[in-house]
């Protein structure tokens, strides 16, 4: 019914919200791309994009495809594979940041274990900051996690807002120092926090730290402090807390899909498993269990 060179320019054109970035992506012209999207559109019988000579957006109808898209041609992929007769092998170093603990992550990797059987996978789960350095020095091969500020790459999975997040029963005092539960450095979530803080000139103390999320999340319920979290991955039993406390925005935070300098040997498997994580996106806003 879509065509797969129709999706993956729409994909392509949703990721980096240009035309002409996706045109240079891909390699094809950029009235190769309007007419991809023009097709695709005349297909599906909605407008998914908003554009002018200044901007580009994703429809409401848009933001659907997205969805549908990915999982489209990640079957695709899968039938493509299984009829050629292709297998996908070799050894993938995965990283996943501690964000992705409490979430539905490991059903899509169970899924991707299943379909690729001969994929020796490796499993790195730490906080996005440290996931960053290890891809860039090499010891990792893809990785899963929050983008750095000012950071281009990466494929989206998804765009989402940081809140500041506690126990239900915690209440701020305004003329004392906010009690903080963070990640160590190079925490992303922890330097966004604390720049906020800095700039509203709100006192702080941290009186939690730990590298892992279950640390965190056990010293919120306790009524220890708040933390900076994305409001789609919100644990149970925490609660956003509420404006009259006064607190900064954070702004808003990429998870994001991104390729280190992969062997030959793992970059079908690299391939693979982005492919399936961008398929399968919106299920990372789900807890698991």
């Amino acid at each position: 019914m879509y065509e797969p060179a129709q999706l993956r320019t729409f994909l392509a054109v949703a990721q980096t919200l240009s035309f002409t970035r996706a045109a240079r992506r891909l390699g094809l012209r950029q009235s190769t791309v309007s007419q991809h999207v023009r097709r695709l559109e005349d297909s599906v019988g909605r407008q998914l994009f908003l554009r002018d000579t200044h901007s580009v957006e994703l429809t409401e109808d848009g933001e659907a495809m997205l969805g549908f898209a990915r999982r489209i041609l990640a079957v695709h992929e899968q039938a493509a594979s299984f009829f050629t007769g292709t297998r996908v092998r070799g050894r993938l170093r995965f990283g996943a940041s501690e964000d992705f603990v409490l979430t539905r992550l490991p059903e899509i990797l169970e899924g991707f274990r299943y379909d690729h059987p001969e994929v020796d996978l490796e499993l790195t789960v730490e906080l996005s900051g440290t996931l960053h350095e290890q891809l860039a020095a090499g010891k990792l091969d893809l990785v899963l996690a929050k983008r750095r500020p000012q950071d281009p790459h990466g494929e989206p999975v998804w765009h989402d807002d940081l809140i500041w997040i506690g126990a239900e029963r915690l209440r701020l005092d305004p003329d004392r120092p906010v009690p903080l539960i963070v990640y160590p450095p190079p925490g992303i979530t922890r330097a966004l926090a604390l720049e906020a803080l800095e700039r509203q000139g709100r006192p702080w103390r941290i009186v939690c730290t730990s590298g892992s999320l279950n640390g965190l999340v056990a010293a919120a319920r306790a009524g220890l402090g708040v933390m900076a979290h994305s409001r789609g991955l919100v644990p149970p039993g925490l609660f956003r807390v509420p404006e009259r406390a006064g607190l900064p925005e954070l702004g808003k935070v990429d998870f994001v899909v991104v390729h280190g300098r992969v062997h030959a040997s793992a970059r079908d498997a690299a391939d693979a498993l982005a492919a399936a994580i961008l398929a399968g996106g919106e299920r990372l806003h789900r807890r698991s269990g």
